[in-house]
């Protein structure tokens, strides 16, 4: 590992940062890492992943391991490719995540193949992305059994991996499927040996989790300081809250809202969809429009980008899709709410409640999908469960069945 570059232009990056913007603190911790890489440097490191790894040798905080990790990552992108931080443009990772990177090359390939496949027109890339690294995963187990060749794979060892250790069905039908469309797809490279792992798939009953909603007391909170001037919500985060709770609006699609997606005039807002990519129009109701308007008049930091929601720090950059699960997540703490551990939190709750609000107040099917914006009509179906309202009305009386009456 050479850090002559490093070592002669340290400062360049140091200056960039301190003229762009970023916090001391930010800045501060960059020298120190610098300083602590160019001190401490040794023969055995090959790579800033060594670096890391022996910085992080006493850390036992996984914060902070964390926090060094896009530290070094930034030195490294200076030091190498001569790149400055930008929020906006996706880093080269310092540690390669995922099961592909540690596949045999004959895996390797086969995944590859289905990457670069014609038939992959029809997919969204989050979508291929999911599926190959399913694949991977699967890969990988067979790599750990010590098979390392597609066509020593056999069915004990694909059944294998759908069970736990007692026995147990282990993976859902979803994973199933995304296996089955991987090895569908590659039996046009490998047609022996990927249509024999594919015939090997078990047949999977489809199952459906409970999920987790919002209670009449844990939304009341939530309503409660969300209304609430002194609750020390930023006029932003206020703001952004209120589109979740009131819309059911998918934070993938908030942080991209621009200015323009708000129409005054007809008191609407008009996205395009980031899941589906199908347009969306929602009326702006008056509670939504006035926390926007706040936001937009009184703290939104004065900046030439157009999203809607900045960040809070300089350089301003478009708020993240895991900002804005951070400031899901922050309205349960200050409502005291859902803190339990397996409590389910996120920004997706708010979405589930609109959509059972609606189906209890008796809005049609097709009215409450195209406020959701579903692509699928079937999308709503989850959302059944905890429509109590008709559940109870499905619910059978015990009248006319002998019941004992300590029973009762």
């Amino acid at each position: 590992m050479i850090t002559k570059n490093l070592r002669e232009r340290y400062e360049e990056l140091l200056g960039y940062l301190e003229s762009d913007g970023y916090n001391s603190t930010y800045i501060a911790k960059i020298r120190s890492s610098i300083l602590w890489v160019l001190q401490n440097e040794n023969s055995s490191w090959q790579s800033y992943q060594d670096a890391y790894h022996a910085r992080i040798r006493t850390i036992e905080s996984e914060y902070s391991k964390r926090e060094l990790r896009v530290i070094f990552c930034t030195i490294q992108q200076f030091d190498y490719h001569d790149e400055v931080p930008n929020r906006r443009r996706r880093r080269n990772p310092l540690i390669r995540r995922g099961f592909y990177h540690q596949l045999v090359p004959e895996y390797r390939e086969v995944v590859d193949f289905f990457k670069a496949s014609d038939h992959l027109l029809n997919l969204k890339e989050r979508s291929i992305y999911d599926i190959a690294s399913r694949a991977s995963s699967f890969l990988y187990a067979m790599q750990l059994k010590g098979i390392t060749r597609l066509e020593c794979i056999s069915e004990r060892d694909v059944l294998s991996f759908f069970l736990d250790e007692e026995g147990n069905v282990s993976k859902c039908a979803g994973y199933r499927q995304k296996l089955a469309t991987f090895f569908k797809i590659t039996t046009a490279w490998k047609e022996r040996e990927c249509g024999t792992i594919l015939a090997y798939l078990p047949t999977l009953r489809r199952r459906r989790k409970n999920i987790q909603f919002l209670t009449s007391d844990e939304l009341e909170a939530i309503r409660k300081i969300l209304h609430d001037e002194r609750s020390a919500l930023s006029l932003r985060d206020r703001a952004f809250l209120k589109l979740m709770f009131y819309t059911g609006m998918r934070t993938s699609d908030i942080v991209s809202m621009k200015l323009s997606s708000i129409d005054w005039e007809t008191e609407e807002i008009r996205i395009s969809q980031k899941k589906t990519g199908q347009p969306l129009l929602l009326p702006l109701s008056t509670t939504v429009g006035n926390a926007i308007w706040d936001y937009l008049s009184r703290e939104r930091p004065q900046s030439s980008d157009n999203h809607l929601f900045l960040s809070k720090p300089r350089p301003h950059y478009p708020l993240t899709a895991s900002g804005g699960k951070n400031i899901a997540n922050k309205i349960y703490r200050k409502a005291g709410v859902r803190q339990g551990k397996g409590d389910r939190r996120g920004s997706h709750l708010f979405r589930h409640n609109v959509a059972t609000s609606f189906l209890g107040s008796g809005v049609p099917r097709p009215v409450i999908s195209q406020i959701l914006g579903h692509s699928d009509p079937l999308s709503l179906d989850p959302y059944l469960h905890a429509d109590l309202v008709h559940l109870k009305a499905c619910a059978l009386g015990i009248e006319k069945f002998p019941v004992c009456k300590e029973v009762l």
